[in-house]
C-alpha cells in the first residue's frame, strides 16, 4: 500500500488561517479519496507560514472494481422510458436482464465500474481540492485563473512505496506537480528532492524548517521559559499568542530583550497588551514584584551576532510604541487627579453623555444612571454597602472615555481600577470597576466581592431588560448584543455567590427605568424632527418630516412600554433565563425535564432556590428508589386522572385508615404519615435533599400497595378511600416538584 505526500508551497499564509487550512486540506483530500474508492490507514496535516502539507498512509494502490445492479422500467413501459434508463446506466438493451416481479416483467442492468489506479484518482481529487479550497480570503495573480490565499509556487504530490516513489501527474495553471521542495527562505541551501514523508520531514529540518506547528510552539515555549528562569523571571502564559507566533516562523529563534526603565512604571497590563497587539512579544514578569521587566520575541532565522541586531531593532520600535502608551497613561492620570472633591472618575466619565449606547436606549451616561440606581437596590441583597455600590456603578465605565482604553479597548475595566485608585476611591469600588464586566464566558472567573457583584448584576440586568424593552432579543444563532452571555453571567453570579433574589422584582424596576430612557430618546427625536421640519426648504420634504414628527409624538405620548405589556415582557425574559439555566446545568448532567419539574413550583425566579431543588431531584432520580417511585407516582396519577374525569370529582379529601383492609394498604398509610412528617418541615427550611429522600423512601410501600390492592374495588366506599389515598401520594410528591413534567 503506497503512502501519499502533498505539499502546497506559496508565499506567506496568515497565521490565523493556517490551522483551519491544514484541516480543510485533510478533509477535502481524504473525503475525495474515500468517495472514489480509495481507503487509507491514517492521515496527518501540517502547516508552516509558506506551506500546507498532508501525509496519507496505507492508501490503496487502486480503487476496487464494483458491480452495481440497477432496476429499470417494466418490459411493457414506453420506449422513451427504456431509452432514458439505458442512457443513465450506460448500457445497451442487449445487456439487460428480464426478471419476473409481482407487477410484471422488469428490466435489470448490471453496471460494472472498473477500478482505477491511485495516481489518477489522487490527481483529480487534489486538483478539485485546490480549485475549491475555502480560504476566507484569496487572490489571483499573473494571467492564471487559479485563486489561492497568496501566490502558489509549487506542488509536491508523491506516491511512495517499497518499490520507490512516483510523482503523480498533475498540471494546474502552469504549475506541474513534482518532488522538489524548498526549505527556509533565507537559511536553506536551495531546492531538494524528497522520496516520502519521513524523508520530507528530515530534509526540511536540515534546511531549517520545522513542519509541525505544535513542535514549533513547544520549542518556543521551552526556550522562552528556560531563558526567563535563568534570570529569575517568568513568561506570562498566553496560548493564543503562542499559537500565532508559531504560525509566523518556520525556524523559531527565541530572543529575550529589555524594556527601557522609563516604561517599567506603566501598569503591567498596559505593557503586556501593547507588546502583544503591536509586536507579538511575550511579556516576562518578575514574580517578586509582578512587574513586566523584559520581553521575548521570536525571530525566523539565526544570525551571526546571535540576534543582537534583531533585538536592537525590536527594542527601538517597542520604545516608540510604549512612549505612546505612557503618554496616554499620564494624560488619563492627570484628568483624574486634577478633578476636585475626589470626583476624578466622574469627571473622566462626563464625555459619556455624548456617547450613544443605543439609539433607542439613550446615551452611555443615561445607562450608567440606570445601573447606579439598580446597583443601589441590589446592594442589600448581596451584602454590599448601598452608597459604595451606587458610586462604583457611576464610575465603573469612566475608563471608556480614557485615551488608554480608546487605544486598547480590551483594557476596559482593568484601567478603570487603576484610575479609581488614582482618584482615591476604596478598594471595593476600584475592584468593581475592574470586575463588573465579569463573567464574560463560561470559564471566566466570577466576582465574589459584594460591591463588584452588585454592579455586575445591575450592568447585566440593565442590558437584558433594555434590549427586551425595544424587542431586540436573540433570534436563532444571531445574538448581536451578547444577551445569552449576559443571562449566563447573571446565573453564574447568583449561583457562585449563593444569592437569594427574585429576578422578577429586580427586572421590573430595570425595565421601567429603560422605559423612561426610551421615552426620553423618543422625545429627543420629536424635537429634532420638529426643528428640521420647520427649516425644510422643500414643501414635500417638510410634509414628510412633519408627519414623522407627529408619529414620534404619538409614540411618546403612549409611552415606550404599555403597562399591560410589562408582565408579558418580564415573563418572556424569565423564560429566557430558564433556557440559559438549562444549558448551564446540562454540563452538570441535570436533565432539562428535571429543571422543568422544578420550574413549575413557586419561586422559580429565585435561581439559587431553583437550582438547589433541581440538584436534589436529579440526585434522587439517580437512585433505584427514586426511579421506581416516579413510576409509582405516574401510575397513581394516571389512575386518579382517569377516575376524576369519569366521576367528575377531585380525590383529594383525605383517606380514612379505618377503611384500610390489607396490611399493604395500612403500610402505605403509615409510610405517607412518616414522609409527610419529614417533608413539610424540610420544605419549610428549603432542605430539598431531605424532603426528596423522604419522598423516595415511599417506594416500598407504594410498590407493595399496587401489588396487593385493587384500587377500583366493587365497593364504592373502598374505591373512593383508595383513590383519596392515591391523591395523598400525588399531593406529597407534587409538594416537592412537579413530577408530571418528568419524561420516561
Amino acid at each position: 500500500m503506497p503512502d501519499l505526500l502533498i505539499e502546497l508551497f506559496s508565499e506567506e499564509i496568515p497565521a490565523r488561517m493556517q490551522k483551519r487550512a491544514s484541516e480543510d486540506l485533510k478533509s477535502l483530500v481524504t473525503n475525495g479519496l474515500v468517495e472514489a474508492g480509495l481507503t487509507y490507514a491514517s492521515a496527518g496535516a501540517f502547516a508552516t507560514p509558506r506551506r500546507l502539507a498532508l501525509s496519507v498512509e496505507g492508501l490503496l494502490a487502486a480503487s476496487p472494481t464494483t458491480v452495481e445492479e440497477r432496476k429499470g422500467p417494466r418490459v411493457d413501459a414506453p420506449e422513451k422510458a427504456l431509452e432514458g434508463f439505458l442512457r443513465g446506466a450506460g448500457v445497451t438493451k442487449e445487456d439487460l436482464d428480464i426478471r419476473d416481479e409481482k407487477k410484471g416483467q422488469v428490466y435489470f442492468a448490471k453496471i460494472t465500474k472498473p477500478g482505477r489506479p491511485a495516481a489518477e484518482i489522487v490527481a483529480e481529487v487534489l486538483e478539485n481540492a485546490i480549485r475549491t479550497f475555502p480560504w476566507p480570503k484569496s487572490m489571483r495573480w499573473g494571467n492564471g485563473s487559479l485563486k489561492w490565499v497568496r501566490p502558489l509556487h509549487s506542488i509536491v504530490c508523491l506516491l511512495s512505496s517499497e518499490e520507490g516513489a512516483e510523482v503523480v501527474p498533475l498540471e494546474l495553471d502552469g504549475i506541474t506537480a513534482g518532488n522538489t521542495v524548498w526549505g527556509h527562505r533565507f537559511m536553506s541551501k536551495g531546492a531538494f528532492k524528497v522520496s516520502g514523508f519521513d524523508d520530507y520531514v528530515t530534509k526540511l529540518k536540515q534546511n531549517f524548517v520545522v513542519l509541525d506547528p505544535n513542535e514549533r510552539a513547544d520549542h518556543i515555549w521551552h526556550d522562552a521559559t528556560t531563558q526567563a528562569f535563568a534570570q529569575g523571571l517568568e513568561v506570562v502564559e498566553d496560548k493564543g499568542l503562542l499559537a500565532e507566533v508559531a504560525g509566523l516562523v518556520e525556524w523559531p529563534v527565541v530572543l529575550m530583550g529589555n524594556i527601557d526603565e522609563a516604561f517599567l512604571g506603566l501598569p503591567p497590563e498596559v505593557l503586556q497588551t501593547s507588546m502583544k497587539e503591536h509586536q507579538k512579544f511575550f511579556s516576562v514578569r518578575n514574580p517578586k514584584t509582578s512587574r513586566i521587566e523584559k520581553f521575548v520575541t521570536v525571530a525566523n532565522r539565526e544570525t551571526a551576532d546571535n540576534g543582537a541586531t534583531i533585538l536592537a531593532g525590536n527594542q527601538k520600535v517597542l520604545s516608540a510604541r510604549l512612549s505612546d502608551a505612557k503618554f496616554f497613561w499620564e494624560n488619563d492620570v492627570r484628568t483624574v487627579e486634577r478633578a476636585k472633591d475626589n470626583k476624578g472618575l466622574e469627571a473622566m466619565a462626563a464625555p459619556l453623555a455624548n456617547v450613544t449606547f443605543h439609539n433607542k436606549l439613550g446615551s452611555q451616561s443615561e445607562r450608567i444612571a440606570r445601573i447606579a440606581a439598580l446597583a443601589r437596590e441590589i446592594a442589600p441583597i448581596v451584602g454590599a454597602d448601598a452608597d459604595e455600590a451606587e458610586l462604583a456603578a457611576k464610575v465603573a465605565k469612566a475608563d471608556l472615555s480614557s485615551e488608554m482604553v480608546y487605544e486598547f479597548p480590551e483594557l476596559q475595566g482593568i484601567m478603570g481600577r487603576y484610575y479609581a485608585k488614582k482618584a482615591g476611591l476604596s478598594d471595593a469600588v476600584a475592584d468593581a470597576c475592574r470586575d463588573h464586566y465579569s463573567p464574560l464566558g463560561p470559564s471566566d472567573d466570577v466576582p465574589t466581592e459584594p460591591v463588584s457583584v452588585a454592579v455586575a448584576l445591575a450592568d447585566k440586568l440593565d442590558t437584558l431588560t433594555g434590549f427586551w424593552a425595544i424587542d431586540e432579543k436573540p433570534t436563532g444563532s444571531k445574538d448581536p448584543f451578547a444577551l445569552r452571555r449576559a443571562a449566563l453571567g447573571v446565573i453564574r453570579l447568583v449561583l457562585v455567590n449563593g444569592i437569594r433574589m427574585e429576578l422578577s422584582n429586580s427586572s421590573v424596576n430595570a425595565l421601567r427605568r429603560c422605559a423612561l430612557s426610551i421615552n426620553v430618546a423618543e422625545q429627543q427625536k420629536v424635537n429634532a424632527f420638529g426643528i428640521v421640519s420647520e427649516n425644510a426648504q422643500n414643501a414635500q420634504r417638510f410634509d414628510e418630516l412633519a408627519n414623522q414628527a407627529k408619529e414620534l409624538e404619538a409614540r411618546f405620548r403612549l409611552g415606550a412600554i404599555a403597562q399591560s405589556d410589562e408582565i408579558g415582557l418580564l415573563a418572556d425574559l424569565l423564560a429566557f433565563f430558564h433556557d440559559r439555566l438549562k444549558v448551564f446545568l446540562k454540563d452538570e448532567g441535570i436533565r432539562h425535564d428535571v429543571i422543568d419539574a422544578c420550574l413549575a413550583m413557586p419561586g422559580n425566579d429565585d435561581i439559587t432556590l431553583l437550582v438547589k431543588r433541581a440538584r436534589a431531584l436529579s440526585e434522587t432520580l439517580a437512585t433505584e428508589d427514586g426511579k421506581n417511585l416516579i413510576q409509582g407516582f405516574k401510575r397513581a396519577n394516571n389512575i386518579l386522572s382517569q377516575a376524576e374525569e369519569k366521576d367528575g370529582v377531585e380525590y383529594s379529601f383525605g383517606p380514612d385508615l379505618k377503611f384500610a383492609e390489607s396490611d399493604a394498604e395500612k403500610a402505605l398509610f403509615a409510610a405517607l404519615d412518616a414522609a409527610d412528617a419529614k417533608i413539610k418541615p424540610a420544605m419549610a427550611e428549603e432542605d430539598f435533599a431531605t424532603a426528596m429522600s423522604a419522598m423516595a423512601a415511599l417506594r416500598p410501600a407504594v410498590d407493595g400497595f399496587f401489588e396487593a390492592v385493587q384500587v377500583n374495588a366493587d365497593n364504592d366506599i373502598l374505591r373512593r378511600n383508595r383513590l383519596n389515598l392515591l391523591g395523598r401520594i400525588r399531593d406529597i410528591c407534587l409538594s416537592v416538584a412537579d413530577l408530571t413534567k418528568l419524561e420516561g
